[in-house]
């Protein structure tokens, strides 16, 4: 792997923490994502399922997790299965992990081969009562592709029916969501990263570059800090491109006078930062551009400093909201007597700020987390709001993520330039 190795500590402490909230006689069955054909004998790019890493570290397809606290025999207590490897497979693949590497990594001791598991699995499902499985039921997702996780819980459940299947989403969910401090640590390594990507942008950007050559230079410095890659598809945004919230095409010419949203960051040991910046094409803001430029940091210190301990995501993003009505009227973008008059379920300043203001944000980009419920210390979020004024070719947001904590919340990019002035300083600096 690209990234340093994690400690195996981290790992054996969140199966300690996932298997305390496990029913009695019961086992946890986690399995690694598919390989996806891309055409012909290609594939996807892979990557881990984010439950599986988290209690494993193994970065590895074909690879299961089997926890059975209440077994019989120790050595079933914790059972990991990776691919066996060959002579072929290190010819055409390279090194994939052999059992002492991966219980070097996990921290698992018991370690089998993959082709092992269909009979290991007739013996634990013989002593269990229960099953927990693992699904994708991040509430944002919206995907109907039938994953390996799927497949397996349906063949499963079709095999042996009359045991009793529960999810391990739910527990996921409220581990996942608080970051131990190895957790943070590596945010923090991703986050620095990003500052260093985004600080060679400002020295880079100038009109007459193209958007694609921007998306370069970041993934040549995220790659060689030894990044995984990018966190998510960057969105280098000029101009009018910055009104388009998801805008990936990144095909465009910088002109001078545009704005440039750029919201791109580094994933590092599958943790992920999330950042936002824009930045003017010709190194100066005009002065309407940087009226709404402060407009949108002054939310976004306000919103930041209301990220705390109890506060819920659900009401936070409403009352984000509200702060943001005032300074769209003193932008002009709205009238007094109009915020007055409106429809509660449907607010005006939906049409300049259509989107939320944070969300959780770890193993995945949009992370798993209850929006519902009351945050407690631990949990990252990211704080991005934003004003898109199409008619004026004006988009900006401005992002940067906070840990809270049982004080003030701690901003984990609070080095990484924000200020209008001193992004255009270090933009015109030599």
């Amino acid at each position: 792997m690209k990234y340093e190795k994690i400690d195996s500590k981290l790992f054996a402490v969140n199966r300690k923490n996932f298997v305390k909230q496990m029913k009695p006689k019961s086992v946890a069955i986690f399995v690694s994502n598919d390989l996806m054909t891309k055409s012909a004998d290609s594939s996807y790019k892979w990557r881990q399922n984010p439950d599986l890493f988290y209690l494993t570290g193994v970065d590895q397809e074909d690879t299961f997790l089997v926890l059975f606290p209440d077994a019989p025999l120790p050595e079933w207590r914790e059972i990991l299965f990776v691919r066996k490897t060959d002579e072929h497979i290190r010819t055409w693949e390279g090194n994939k992990l052999d059992k002492a590497e991966a219980a070097s990594v996990s921290g698992i001791k018991q370690v089998n081969w993959s082709d092992a598991f269909p009979g290991s699995l007739a013996q634990l499902m013989y002593q269990a009562h229960n099953v927990y499985l693992n699904t994708n039921e991040n509430d944002r997702s919206g995907d109907t592709t039938e994953s390996g996780e799927y497949k397996f819980a349906g063949k499963l459940k079709s095999r042996y029916p009359l045991h009793n299947y529960f999810r391990s989403a739910p527990i996921m969910s409220s581990l996942r969501s608080i970051k131990s401090q190895y957790e943070v640590d590596l945010m923090k390594k991703a986050c620095d990263i990003t500052e260093k990507g985004f600080r060679r942008l400002l020295k880079f950007v100038k009109p007459g570059v193209w958007e694609y050559e921007i998306e370069a230079e970041l993934s040549h410095e995220y790659l060689r800090n030894r990044a995984t890659g990018h966190a998510y598809e960057p969105i280098i945004a000029s101009g009018e491109n910055a009104c388009v919230l998801h805008y990936i095409a990144n095909d465009q010419q910088c002109k001078k006078g545009d704005l440039l949203l750029l919201d791109c960051a580094a994933e590092y040991a599958n943790y992920n930062a999330d950042l936002t910046r824009t930045i003017p094409v010709d190194g100066r803001y005009t002065k309407r551009q940087k009226e709404v430029y402060n407009a949108v940091l002054r939310v976004m210190k306000q919103a930041r400093s209301m990220m705390k301990e109890g506060m819920v995501l659900f009401e936070f993003n409403n009352e984000v909201g509200k702060i943001m009505e005032s300074e769209l009227i003193g932008l002009k973008l709205l009238k007094k007597d109009d915020v007055k008059k409106q429809d509660p379920k449907a607010p005006l300043f939906k049409k300049y700020f259509p989107h939320g203001t944070g969300h959780f944000l770890g193993i995945d980009v949009h992370d798993i987390g209850d929006r519902y419920a009351k945050l407690k210390a631990g949990a990252v979020l990211t704080c991005e709001p934003g004003i898109y004024i199409r008619e004026e070719r004006i988009g900006i947001r401005i992002e940067n993520n906070i840990l809270i904590t049982k004080g003030k919340p701690t901003d984990l990019m609070a080095t990484i330039p924000i200020e209008a002035e001193e992004i255009e300083e270090l933009m015109n600096s030599k």
